[in-house]
């Protein structure tokens, strides 16, 4: 009975002690050490690279990578030259003794050069409903289509630009707070602010057709598409891509400048490559590598503000359409009873 016990007690231990060993964490064996002790570093900075060995293990292999893409090592650095920027999961792959373990470590990656400052020149001026809390502006064949915002004056409007005329409006349910649009392969696509929903409209009468749920990104905010899928903003560093057929995301990319990364980007519009982003609260809109992530300019609109009719309900600005046949920028503001038609020009 006693060599029994013994027996029994002593299996219990040895299969506790392997149970353990299995379960050892990788912080506990390795960690990544980088230059400086930093976290913060520039795309296609070099950075001097090393591995702490904590117990002693045998090292047969390491190899780093970022979102899945290796980083090749050489002579102790790697190079940060990955597609996009932002908050970053390091990883190395360790191979030692006879197992291998995955330990991560966290950065940013920022823009590698500040952005520069651009300025604007008025064209034209236009009319528009001071009433509209605007949230959204596109052009499609030279007609105007906006969004508003608020509960009980959220619309969608399709919009004559040189008059100002409403040419056909369909009004959301007083639940909802509209946001962000945009057009593609004929159909509208409108967001709502905290409903965690969007909706389908067809292009030509505005009727509804469906509707689409929100996923990892919990609000809407802004909308763009580059004609082969969608870009939405929902007030954090992200913006988001979604797959125009089943509207899902499908990854994102962060805003970052060479100094920090950035949230904020509101109503947005997508011309050659790069995402033009209103900032919220601020009189200015960003210049965004629709690729990358990198903030590669800011236009300062400080004093068109004042160009508009001012009473209690003025707002900031917010709205920005691109016509392309007129190769110029279409701006306004929350309550503003003007359109702005502008050049955007390199501050000298």
């Amino acid at each position: 009975m006693n060599i029994l016990k013994f027996i029994t007690i002593n299996s219990f231990w040895l299969l506790f002690l392997a149970c353990g060993s299995g379960n050892t964490k990788p912080s506990s064996l390795f960690a990544i050490e980088l230059e400086g002790n930093k976290n913060k570093f520039q795309k296609n900075e070099t950075v001097t690279i090393g591995l702490k060995n904590k117990k002693e293990k045998t090292i047969n292999k390491v190899t780093y990578s970022i979102d899945g893409k290796e980083i090749p090592l050489s002579n102790n650095t790697i190079t940060l030259d990955i597609p996009t920027l932002g908050n970053k999961l390091l990883k190395a792959n360790v191979d030692y003794d006879e197992s291998s373990v995955e330990i991560t470590k966290k950065i940013k990656v920022l823009a590698s050069k500040a952005p520069e400052i651009y300025t604007y020149k008025i064209i034209n001026e236009y009319p528009h409903d001071i009433r509209a809390y605007t949230q959204g502006l596109e052009f499609h064949n030279d007609t105007l289509y906006e969004s508003t915002g608020q509960q009980g004056t959220s619309w969608l409007r399709k919009v004559d630009f040189k008059t100002g005329e409403i040419l056909n409006q369909i009004d959301l349910d007083d639940t909802y707070f509209g946001e962000g649009i945009t057009i593609l392969n004929g159909k509208i696509y409108q967001l709502t602010w905290r409903g965690r929903i969007g909706f389908i409209y067809d292009l030509k009468s505005l009727k509804k057709l469906d509707n689409f749920q929100y996923g990892k990104s919990k609000e809407g905010w802004g909308l763009t598409n580059d004609g082969k899928k969608m870009f939405k903003s929902d007030g954090t560093e992200k913006i988001w891509f979604l797959d125009p057929e089943t509207l899902t995301e499908i990854g994102n990319i962060e805003t970052v400048t060479d100094k920090s990364i950035f949230n904020m980007a509101n109503e947005l519009e997508y011309v050659d490559g790069k995402i033009y982003a209103n900032v919220y609260q601020k009189e200015s809109m960003m210049i965004i590598d629709a690729s990358s992530g990198a903030i590669e300019g800011v236009i300062n609109f400080g004093g068109l503000k004042k160009k508009v009719t001012q009473h209690e309900a003025l707002n900031v600005l917010n709205g920005v359409a691109y016509h392309p046949e007129r190769k110029t920028f279409f701006v306004t503001g929350k309550n503003w009873d003007k359109l702005f038609e502008v050049q955007i020009v390199k501050k000298q």
